[in-house]
């Protein structure tokens, strides 16, 4: 029944592509670092408006072979944004969240073609605790079949060999180790960044350091609201979600390990974050 109505919705969607709105902004990663979080926190206002069936509709990594009209599909029709202009004098944005964007090598590049002047929002949190999330993640959803994270993180350079290397040669395929098992090279948030920059000026990127999100939610949304000049209406709830339990800590020397090869990356991602990240403090 479900795939049914979905199916109908997507068509449906389709059909009345032309008189759908495109999305003003994205939150495009990072995966693990809160994005669900901010995205329900973002929905809840009246002006910000999510797509109509799914978080995240996956055009610019791994759907973008079914055309802009597609994409144009899952998003609220623009007759609808006309009526809430009406009411609060302020013109609505859609928006939606992928984490995969950030990382994927030519999203970035489809998005400034075919979204000009979005803005985009990036989460980071500690690489280490990411890349331990993000196992358990995979693991859970059988995407992952190394238990073990240490073992993970060493199949990963063997397991991404040439990754990014075939998604350009071949724009619209997908590379399962690169989509689910980059733990370590997710993480490394400024290269990403760097890759950004270039296409969309750092003006229109805002980087929010997830460990301050989740301790003070109240600022970082006001934050992210002045980013997209828009104002504050009404009082979001703020919640964890796609939490997971871990079956065991992180030992104290795999961490410390890891910490030392992120080092040289967070040093980087201090301009994009106007200071030393929360876990270097």
């Amino acid at each position: 029944m479900k795939h049914s109505v979905l199916s109908v919705s997507r068509t449906t969607g389709r059909l009345t592509s032309g008189g759908r709105m495109l999305p003003s902004f994205l939150i495009m990663g990072a995966q693990r670092c809160g994005t669900t979080s901010l995205y329900r926190a973002l929905a809840q206002h009246p002006l910000l408006l999510k797509p109509v069936l799914h978080k995240g509709v996956h055009y610019f990594d791994v759907g973008y072979g079914k055309g802009v009209s597609w994409y144009q599909g899952h998003f609220p029709l623009k007759v609808g944004a006309a009526l809430l202009r009406k009411r609060h004098g302020r013109q609505p944005l859609a928006f939606e969240s992928a984490p995969y964007y950030l990382y994927h090598p030519l999203a970035g590049e489809r998005i400034a073609r075919d979204l000009p002047g979005v803005k985009l929002i990036v989460l980071v949190r500690d690489p280490v605790e990411r890349a331990f999330s993000a196992h358990s993640h995979e693991l859970a959803r059988g995407f992952e079949t190394e238990s073990h994270f240490e073992y993970a993180v060493e199949l990963e350079v063997r397991r991404l060999a040439g990754a990014e290397e075939r998604l350009r040669a071949e724009p619209h395929s997908v590379h399962h180790s690169h989509r689910h098992h980059a733990y370590l090279a997710r993480g490394r948030y400024a290269e990403q960044l760097d890759r950004l920059e270039p296409l969309f000026g750092r003006e229109r990127i805002l980087v929010i350091d997830s460990h301050r999100f989740f301790a003070e939610p109240e600022r970082t949304y006001a934050r992210v609201l002045e980013f997209l000049e828009m104002p504050q209406m009404g009082n979001p709830a703020f919640e964890r979600h796609n939490g997971r339990s871990r079956p065991k800590p992180l030992p104290e020397s795999v961490r410390q390990t890891l910490m030392e090869h992120f080092e040289v990356y967070d040093t980087q991602l201090v301009p994009w974050l106007g200071g030393d990240p929360s876990w270097r403090r």
